[in-house]
């Protein structure tokens, strides 16, 4: 077996050894935390994916050790491999971060402010970029784009004025599907995901292009405007299913399935594609295998209300106080009788 060559690369002053071949991003990923850049269409699941939205740029201070000339313009990173001694900023480079809040604005610059009513909110990666780059208002004199939406088939609802054309909903028809019936039409500021002549997606996996767009443009109709993630429970269940993995997350109120969606990775990507009979079709607790609550990262607002490993509390009056209790404390008796309890304990 041939020995993979390792380089090392250094990302906000961290150093980090990684194969050959490898992104700055990917790196960044190994590293974790705050150096990794936000990705909003590169999927590590998907061939051919990045390079399209630009809000993972970096600066290349050093590009390396044969060569350690800096790199003149900032660099996609999700398509930029790392070398042997190179040094990357990201959160360290003040040009990064005013290219990064240049990049937000033109995202924004069509996107509807529809977030109380989109079925995104809370779990939107949009909305999370534009809280940490965004501006307080747009420059942006022009009259916005907008679009009819459009039902894609039963269940599933294009919401194209949302759509910030990342393409990814485009790659996973493309190599999950047998046939892909939507695409990019027009150019320009008049390109749009669209199946041109009306045509439904029904293929078995085609619902995973909810799951992998960072925004609200395609949501399932079988879930709209039912209820807000913040205020359903997600846990991991599965069942045995002859199409695919059968591993799903379930969204919960009570007892009730609201939606089921596929596993996720810290990242917001797809563990594994699931199918659309266990996305659509089985929506009934007994239908499912509950294996327990899912992991939610505490920075998420979903997370409020959602407990992992809840264990109860020990009563810790008693412990610090050599196991007496409360009322043998509190002398309240000579004020009032309601304690005559403790009253008569202690006499």
């Amino acid at each position: 077996m041939a020995e993979v060559k390792t380089v090392k690369v250094t990302i906000d002053n961290i150093t980090v050894e990684v194969p050959q071949g490898t992104s700055i991003l990917q790196a960044a990923r190994m590293i974790g935390g705050d150096v990794v850049p936000p990705a909003m269409c590169y999927y590590s699941k998907l061939e051919g994916s990045g390079g399209k939205c630009r809000t993972c740029l970096v600066e290349v201070s050093k590009g390396s050790e044969a060569d350690p000339r800096p790199m003149p313009k900032l660099v996609a990173s999700c398509r930029t491999g790392v070398m042997d001694g190179m040094e990357v900023r990201n959160i360290t480079s003040d040009r990064v971060k005013d290219a990064r809040n240049g990049v937000v604005e033109f995202l924004l610059l069509n996107h509807p402010l529809d977030c109380p009513i989109c079925d995104q909110a809370g779990e939107c990666h949009l909305q999370d970029l534009g809280y940490e780059h965004g501006k307080e208002a747009t420059r942006y004199e022009f009259k916005r784009r907008t679009f009819e939406k459009h039902d894609l088939g039963p269940y599933i609802q294009l919401h194209m004025t949302r759509c910030i054309l990342c393409y990814r909903c485009v790659y996973t028809a493309d190599q999950l599907t047998e046939k892909r019936v939507h695409g990019v039409l027009s150019r320009g500021d008049y390109a749009e995901i669209a199946t041109y002549i009306e045509k439904s997606l029904d293929n078995n996996f085609i619902g995973n292009v909810i799951d992998v767009c960072p925004v609200g443009a395609l949501t399932d109709k079988t879930f709209r405007f039912k209820n807000r993630v913040w205020f359903t429970k997600p846990v991991t269940a599965h069942r045995d299913c002859s199409s695919c993995c059968g591993k799903v997350t379930l969204w919960q109120r009570g007892e009730e399935v609201l939606r089921v969606t596929a596993r996720k990775d810290q990242w917001g990507e797809v563990e594994e594609w699931i199918c659309n009979v266990c996305r659509f079709d089985k929506k009934k607790t007994s239908d499912w295998t509950i294996e327990g609550p899912s992991h939610v990262s505490r920075h998420s607002v979903i997370s409020q209300g959602h407990y992992e490993h809840l264990v109860q509390p020990k009563e810790t009056f008693t412990a610090v106080h050599d196991g007496r209790h409360p009322q043998l404390l509190m002398d309240i008796h000579s004020v009032s009788e309601v304690n005559d309890k403790t009253a008569k304990t202690k006499s």
